[in-house]
């Protein structure tokens, strides 16, 4: 007997994996399509208000963050220049 015969053949939610592997490609995909709608009825979707919100966020970070990015870009290439001359 070799290690992993000694290991339970359970997966996180309790079920064995033969379970999971069983069926057909279609009645696979179908379970899977089935489990991805069971999760996407859990999600709590934000508001209008609040999506506007945090998507004002992302960009004002974004252009904030390219802004740092683009000066210290100017700041290393003037220095790049000025040690090496150019």
């Amino acid at each position: 007997m070799t290690d992993t015969d000694a290991l339970p053949d359970r997966g996180s939610d309790g079920r064995g994996r033969k379970d999971r592997a069983e069926g057909n490609v279609f009645s696979r995909l179908a379970l899977f399509i089935r489990q991805v709608v069971a999760e996407l009825r859990k999600v709590i979707w934000p508001t209008r208000k609040e999506l506007i919100a945090y998507t004002t966020v992302v960009i004002i970070f974004v252009v904030v963050m390219a802004g740092i990015i683009a000066a210290l870009d100017y700041v290393f290439a003037r220095g790049v220049l000025f040690v090496f001359g150019g």
